[in-house]
């Protein structure tokens, strides 16, 4: 299946930092994407996998759901190797009556051969300093299954605070699928992060 990817009005990289390139979507990732929608491991908190040709038409589709303002899903890329490694991005919730319609979101992806080296931390830190530096976005959510914890851990890392006022069970997750529908989220302002940063240059 052919993958055709248009031109969108943002830049082809968004930003760099010392491992990672965040970037839109090339043809060549297909197999990644491929690999990451299809794997148990990954999609443990989902219910459901991609088949490859449901794959290829999402990742045909992914450059454009770049909003103006440069919010989107991006790709991530090892900067060493030129090799993709999954993907992590900001994007508006868009879940009615759980969340205000401004609300933004942070999430991310990762094949399981690239876990435990630190790169989504690495990449949602850009993205965080992005979305509240350069973005003036007044807050950021991220949520997954209650039980994920290698996603809330990367949430602690970055500082997130726990909101629980906010957990919420997900509608789009089916009635048959009972242990994946309650959902956790952690929150972060721009106060907060500016808090956090200032933290870690005390301490190193």
């Amino acid at each position: 299946m052919s993958i055709t990817m248009q031109p969108q009005p943002v830049a082809t990289t968004l930003l760099e930092t010392s491992r990672l390139v965040l970037r839109r979507w090339l043809p060549t990732d297909r197999d990644l994407f491929r690999e990451i929608n299809a794997d148990p491991d990954v999609m443990a908190f989902f219910p459901f996998r991609r088949s490859h040709d449901e794959s290829d038409a999402f990742l045909g589709k992914l450059n454009d759901m770049f909003s103006e303002n440069g919010l989107g899903i991006y790709a991530l890329e090892l900067r060493e190797t030129g090799e993709p490694l999954g993907f992590c991005g900001l994007t508006y919730a868009n879940m009615p009556g759980i969340f205000p319609a401004e609300t933004v979101e942070i999430g991310w992806r990762l094949a399981a051969r690239y876990w435990g080296n630190g790169y989504v931390t690495e990449a949602a830190e850009a993205l965080l300093d992005f979305a509240f530096v350069e973005k003036d976005i007044k807050a950021v959510v991220s949520f997954a299954v209650a039980d994920n914890n290698r996603s809330t851990a990367v949430m602690k890392r970055l500082g997130m605070h726990r909101a629980a006022g906010m957990d919420f069970d997900h509608p789009r997750v089916p009635e048959t699928h009972p242990h994946l529908k309650r959902h956790v989220v952690y929150a972060m302002t721009p106060e907060e992060w500016t808090r956090r940063n200032a933290r870690l240059v005390e301490e190193a």
